[in-house]
């Protein structure tokens, strides 16, 4: 009996998963994290915009800082994670695309593991077959975490820069870009000498992508 129960648990995690996936191509997304917020009565700051209103920069910054093959990938970037686990002293580097990580920050747990890795990839592939590109890169900028209690480009854009997301300059967006990997620690309004760095070697990426960052831009 315990087998089945195991089964008949995993057959509706699975459905719950693929109706969650219908609901989220078209209606807002939290994160995890902002549930957790919200369930501690911790504040959470996110306005959800549409794609057509975050600024092409930003969506060509992060791709040039997070995942530059993005627009080449099926959801998971075989050729980097088959390096990463290749790797002879072990893993040192992510190999997570930009799929990955919003699989991981809209129904998985923050922290490493095997198991949320696990998870992370069939995830990652379901959500680029069902969502398509633009819809994961609307998803990912509007709950990406760019300070405490504070996700999203539109909420980003008006703290640090006092401008609506659409507005971001090549500058700016490389900067929330830059933030991204320390986004607790990482200032943008106020860029540190290590997120300026970070910042000029996004923007270089930004001109060396071209077009192959252009798949997520709104039609």
């Amino acid at each position: 009996w315990v087998i089945g129960w195991c089964l008949r648990l995993a057959v509706w995690l699975v459905l719950a998963l693929a109706a969650a996936l219908v609901l989220y191509r078209f209606l807002p997304v939290p994160s995890t994290l902002m549930l957790g917020r919200w369930l501690t009565l911790q504040t959470v700051e996110r306005d959800w915009v549409p794609l057509q209103q975050i600024s092409p920069n930003l969506v060509r910054a992060v791709i040039a800082s997070e995942d530059q093959r993005f627009c080449n990938h099926r959801g998971v970037d075989w050729v980097e994670l088959n390096a990463v686990m290749e790797d002879e002293d072990g893993p040192r580097r992510g190999a997570s695309t930009l799929t990955m990580q919003t699989a991981k920050n809209v129904f998985l747990w923050p922290g490493r593991s095997y198991l949320r890795k696990g998870l992370e990839i069939p995830i990652a592939m379901a959500i680029d077959l069902v969502w398509g590109k633009q819809r994961v890169i609307e998803v990912y900028l509007n709950v990406a975490e760019w300070g405490e209690g504070l996700f999203g480009a539109e909420a980003a854009a008006q703290r640090y820069f006092r401008k609506s997301a659409a507005r971001l300059t090549p500058t700016e967006a490389a900067r929330l870009a830059g933030a991204l990997p320390n986004p607790l620690l990482r200032n943008p309004g106020k860029p540190s000498r290590a997120l300026q760095s970070a910042a000029g070697r996004v923007q270089r990426r930004m001109v060396q992508l071209g077009p192959l960052g252009n798949c997520a831009l709104p039609d």
